[in-house]
């Protein structure tokens, strides 16, 4: 990875769940402490469970400022899935408790900020502070999908997180769509606009 910088607050920011059928789009944005380092960071794609949840509350201990904020399903579908994730990151900047020099993000584009910032292709596997806003809106991202997987049992959230699975496709055929479908997202799209592949009684 690259080494943080010596002089100026960098700021990283990532996101989770611009792909999956359901739930919101989180970002974080993270200022490390080089002070404080933090072994292991990494793109959290790349990481275990375990190790993201046991890195999560290192990286919220020992960082300089850290936020974490989201763009809402109704956002998503409004907005479409691009901007919403934009809306989450420049959500997720301003909650930060101090001004960075610098926002680093991973990508290949960047929201519109009051201050600098650069897009880091692959930046979750090169940039430490990219890479532990991964972790962070990894984390916070699955935990609200085990929580809909206890509001929604029949729709296995806390196994696929939302992600187009035959898993959940299957569950999408069998119950129908429920309120924290993406209703602009095409699978979810076809069954609201043919009405005859849902099952009686679902819930929408």
């Amino acid at each position: 990875m690259e080494a943080i910088p010596a002089a100026g607050l960098i700021c990283g920011v990532d996101e989770a769940g611009r792909g999956p059928l359901a739930g919101s789009v989180v970002a974080a944005a993270v200022i490390l402490d080089p002070a404080r380092p933090i072994d292991g960071l990494n793109d959290s794609k790349k990481l275990t469970e375990r190790t993201r949840e046991r890195l999560a509350p290192l990286i919220r201990e020992r960082a300089i400022a850290w936020a974490v904020a989201e763009a809402s399903v109704e956002e998503i579908d409004r907005l479409n899935i691009l901007h919403a994730t934009m809306l989450a990151m420049q959500r997720a900047v301003a909650a930060l408790g101090c001004v960075p020099d610098l926002v680093r993000i991973d990508g290949n584009r960047c929201p519109p900020l009051a201050v600098p910032a650069e897009a880091v292709v692959r930046g979750d596997a090169t940039v430490p502070a990219i890479a532990a806003a991964s972790i962070l809106a990894k984390t916070v991202r699955d935990a609200q999908m085990i929580a809909l997987d206890g509001k929604y049992p029949a729709y296995g959230f806390a196994s696929h997180k939302g992600y187009p699975t035959p898993e959940h496709f299957l569950a999408l055929r069998r119950h129908g769509v429920v309120a924290c479908h993406r209703r602009s997202f095409a699978p979810v799209r076809e069954l609201l606009d043919n009405p005859e592949l849902w099952p009686a009684g679902t819930l929408t």
